[in-house]
């Protein structure tokens, strides 16, 4: 018996388009809010290069909108958590790295906006870890992330606090959990951490960031200092 697939093999432009096609919808699953010409530029850091064009093509035929470009009913709520929400407004800790809070906040520059995830410990109320970058993307979380456990070490079992924001609910943050033994939890859905009361990142952050359009390129990132 002779299989029909052997006599016609899938050409190289089919899979080319599958490849794109996969490298697109893997980028809109990290962050919902991209349009065709972000999850593009995604695809192509990954490895899959098209025209911006082509990208718009593909998600049109597949219907892969960004969440930006629906028309939303007034007073809807942020998407679903991927965590329970483990703090239950008891913001406060017996010892340092036991829990975390997590917030993303907006910087106006000379250069354009800039993004700071800053990440404290509810402990001593210190920013353990921080990350900046010119787009609000799940890596912006996911390095933040990380510096603070490179700074604190001795992670296992915090417990990490954070709202419905998709950068928090993003497949990347979420591995980055696991893979520190850290336990994500999600507030209620109010979209930010429902906190005894509003927190932004340190004052000595937020300076770093109002300097950085004078230090050359936008995207850096920073772990904390002392």
């Amino acid at each position: 018996m002779r299989y029909r697939w052997l006599d016609k093999p899938v050409g190289h432009a089919v899979l080319t388009q599958a490849y794109r096609a996969n490298a697109l919808f893997d980028a809109h699953r990290e962050d919902p809010e991209f349009g065709y010409r972000f999850l593009a530029d995604e695809a192509g850091d990954a490895g899959a290069a098209m025209a911006d064009r082509t990208a718009w093509r593909i998600c049109r035929d597949n219907r892969w909108w960004s969440v930006f470009g629906e028309k939303r009913s007034r007073g809807k709520k942020a998407g679903p958590p991927v965590h329970d929400d483990l703090v239950s407004r008891n913001f406060t800790a017996s010892g340092p790295n036991r829990l975390w809070l997590a917030d993303i906040t907006e910087h106006a520059t000379g250069e354009g906006k800039l993004y700071l995830c800053a990440i404290k410990d509810v402990f001593d109320n210190r920013i353990v870890g921080y990350s900046i970058d010119t787009w609000m993307k799940s890596r912006l979380a996911v390095t933040a992330l990380e510096n603070a456990v490179a700074r604190r070490e001795d992670v296992d079992g915090c417990i990490l606090h954070t709202d419905r924001g998709s950068q928090f609910r993003s497949r990347k943050f979420v591995q980055a959990l696991d893979r520190h033994w850290m336990a994500g939890s999600i507030g209620g859905g109010s979209g930010r951490p429902a906190t005894t009361r509003p927190w932004s990142p340190s004052s000595a952050c937020c300076r770093r960031t109002s300097s950085t359009a004078a230090a050359g390129p936008l995207a850096r990132n920073y772990g904390s200092r002392s």
